[in-house]
C-alpha cells in the first residue's frame, strides 16, 4: 500500500517522496512512497505543520493541487530541487515503480466518495520546498495531453501553472490549461518540445505559461483540515510551524543536483498572477 496514492480533496491527498531521510528525487525516483494528509490509506503521514500553503483546483478534465512544504519532513534533502514522478518513466514501469493513483473526486464518480477510480494519467513535481500534482479524469477529454510526462525539465510552471500562495489553503473551480507545450503565436497554434539533455541546459522557451482562470474559491484554516498527523521532527519541531505569511520558497539559484545537473528550484514571484509557482528544472 505504500506505493498507492490518492488525491481526493485539500484535506485528503498524498505526495510521492523518499522512504529514507535526506534523500533526493533524482536518486530515489523509482523507490518513492506515498505520504498522505490523512490516516486510513495504509501510507506514511505528512507531519503536522509540514504543509505551508495549498491550492486545489477542480477543472472540467483534471484536478490539480500545488503548494509549499517543508520537504525535510517527508525525507527530501533540504537543498534538493527535485524532479518529476509519473506513471511511465524511462523504462515504462513508472516512477515510482508500481506506483498506483486513485481518486474519488472526479465528476464521473457521481459524488460517490466510497468508490475510487484509478487514475491512468498524472504528473507530480517535488522539490525546492514546493510541489504540484495533477491527475486527469479517466472519463474526461484530452487527458493524455493535459497530463503529459514529456516536459519533465520544465517543472510546475509549464506543467501545472497555478496561483498557490504560501500561508493560504484554498479550493477553487478552474478552467483547463492549454496542454503543456501548446501555445499560440501570431494566430497559429504551435507545439514546443523540450530538447534532449545531451544538448545542454534549456536557456529559452518560446512561450510563457498562463495560469487558467479560477472562481468560487473557498479558503480554509490548516488546523481545521489537517488532523491526526504525527508531530514534526528535527529542526521543524524546534522552530515551530512557519505556515503563515508570504515568502519565496527558494531563491531560484542554479544548484547542483544529485546527478550533477543544474536546477532552478521553486520560486515565488509576485506579478499579475500573484505567486507564480516556477519550479523550472533545467538539466
Amino acid at each position: 500500500m505504500c506505493q498507492t496514492s490518492f488525491l481526493n480533496h485539500i484535506d485528503d491527498f498524498c505526495l510521492w517522496a523518499p522512504p529514507k531521510p535526506n534523500s533526493t528525487i533524482g536518486d530515489t525516483e523509482g523507490q518513492e512512497v506515498a505520504w498522505c494528509t490523512k490516516p486510513g490509506h495504509g501510507t506514511r503521514l505528512i507531519p503536522a505543520g509540514a504543509l505551508q500553503g495549498v491550492q486545489l483546483i477542480k477543472t472540467p478534465n483534471y484536478i490539480q493541487i500545488a503548494g509549499f512544504i517543508d520537504q525535510t519532513q517527508i525525507n527530501l534533502a533540504a537543498d534538493d530541487y527535485g524532479g518529476e514522478l509519473d506513471p511511465h518513466g524511462a523504462d515504462l514501469r513508472g516512477n515510482p515503480l508500481g506506483g498506483l493513483m486513485y481518486s474519488n473526486a472526479f465528476p464521473s464518480n457521481g459524488g460517490n466518495n466510497d468508490t475510487y477510480q484509478q487514475v491512468i494519467d498524472w504528473t507530480n513535481f517535488m522539490g525546492g520546498n514546493g510541489f504540484c500534482f495533477k491527475i486527469c479524469d479517466p472519463a474526461g477529454s484530452n487527458q493524455q495531453a493535459l497530463c503529459q510526462n514529456i516536459y519533465d525539465r520544465l517543472g510546475c510552471a509549464y506543467n501545472a501553472p497555478n496561483n498557490a500562495k504560501n500561508g493560504t489553503f484554498e479550493v477553487c473551480d478552474g478552467d483547463d490549461m492549454s496542454p503543456p507545450g501548446v501555445y499560440t503565436s501570431n494566430g497559429q497554434t504551435m507545439t514546443y518540445f523540450q530538447p534532449p539533455e545531451s544538448l545542454g541546459p534549456i536557456t529559452t522557451v518560446p512561450y510563457t505559461p498562463v495560469v487558467p482562470a479560477s472562481s468560487n474559491c473557498v479558503t480554509y484554516q490548516s488546523t481545521a483540515i489537517y488532523s491526526g498527523q504525527p508531530a514534526p521532527t528535527g529542526a521543524a519541531a524546534s522552530n515551530g510551524n512557519n505556515s503563515s505569511g508570504t515568502r519565496p520558497v527558494s531563491a531560484g539559484v542554479p544548484t547542483p543536483t544529485s546527478n550533477g545537473a543544474a536546477a532552478i528550484g521553486v520560486s515565488s514571484v509576485a506579478g499579475a498572477f500573484g505567486v507564480f509557482f516556477a519550479m523550472v528544472l533545467l538539466s
